[in-house]
């Protein structure tokens, strides 16, 4: 297939075969009138978007079924650079067929994968990513307009990734619920960070107000303050932090253990306390009569019992030195 002088060089080497083909012969370049919308019996919704990062312009035109909300059939009209042609054409053929809601949901990284000859090589390089990131923002204002409302209240105020259209919101829920470490691990659930990957880290070929790791970290952070506050206040012994627990079984042992033992002339030492794969270890001596008594391990086994009910764990492992 021949490419055109847009692509001249080498530089035609970076974009697929779909792109050039799309950008020279986009298949549903056009437009809609009101007398269209009569025939099907739809609703014309024509939506209006320009980037501001190169230059480029959309319009896009929806006959939709006010009864389903589906999208009948799609059109565009594009000014700018060839990529954008392209984006613009694969992207109202996506929307096609689906319901207002649906469509919405189409991001340019659904674009771009669209246009690629091979699943694993990109359709264009990483610097014209941003050419397919206003067929979302055309699918958001056509969605608005349809549904009667502003653009703004249809998607969060901070995008994060630009690429992928990945909200900070959607990624702050998605390492609280996954307590997400690294960006390996977040990008298992998200697709943030795995094009341009400007969003990941400074350095990148577009400046960002936020990065991932930012995220990542602060999330992180708010997430053990919470775990230590909850640990300060909660009355669940399996969830206290080690200072809380020891403080509660020294307090335990002074209140219910000594003196039932000072009944028979003993009496225990607290002597450690450790964690060891989640059981809680205590370490303890006997003193007076109670470090000469024959029974003194069914004492203790008799205290361990005690313990664990009063806790109400199972995960407390007594043991004398």
């Amino acid at each position: 297939m021949a490419r055109n002088d847009l692509l001249s060089g080498s530089i035609w080497e970076e974009y697929s075969n779909k792109v050039v083909e799309r950008m020279n012969n986009p298949k549903f370049l056009g437009e809609f009138s009101e007398e269209d919308a009569k025939e099907k019996n739809a609703k014309l919704v024509v939506a209006d978007f320009g980037s501001e990062a190169c230059g480029d312009a959309v319009r896009l035109y929806w006959l939709v079924d006010p009864k389903t909300d589906k999208i009948l059939d799609a059109r565009f009209k594009s000014f700018g650079c060839g990529t954008a042609i392209a984006s613009s054409d694969v992207m109202t053929e996506l929307t096609i067929g689906k319901t207002v809601d649906e469509a919405m949901k189409i991001t340019n990284l659904d674009v771009e994968k669209a246009l690629r000859d091979t699943p694993d090589k990109p359709a264009f390089p990483p610097q014209k990513m941003h050419c397919s990131v206003m067929a979302y923002d055309v699918i958001m204002e056509a969605a608005a307009k349809y549904k009667g409302k502003n653009s703004e209240e249809l998607r969060d105020s901070e995008i994060v990734c630009e690429c992928a259209r990945v909200t900070r919101g959607e990624i702050e829920d998605i390492i609280r619920k996954h307590n997400v470490k690294t960006i390996e691990e977040l990008q298992k659930y998200t697709k943030a960070g795995t094009y341009c990957k400007s969003c990941v880290a400074p350095g990148g070929h577009e400046e960002r107000p936020v990065y991932l790791v930012d995220i990542i970290k602060q999330v992180n952070e708010e997430m053990e303050k919470e775990k230590l506050k909850e640990s300060a206040n909660t009355e669940d012994f399996d969830k206290m932090s080690l200072i809380k627990k020891i403080k509660a079984i020294e307090e335990f042992i002074d209140t219910k253990i000594k003196p039932m033992l000072a009944m028979d002339g003993g009496s225990l030492e607290l002597i450690d306390i450790r964690e060891n794969d989640g059981v809680t270890n205590v370490f303890v001596r006997y003193l007076g009569a109670c470090s000469t008594c024959a029974s003194g391990d069914m004492t203790l086994m008799a205290i361990e019992d005690e313990m664990k009910r009063h806790f109400n764990t199972d995960k407390i492992k007594i043991m004398q030195v």
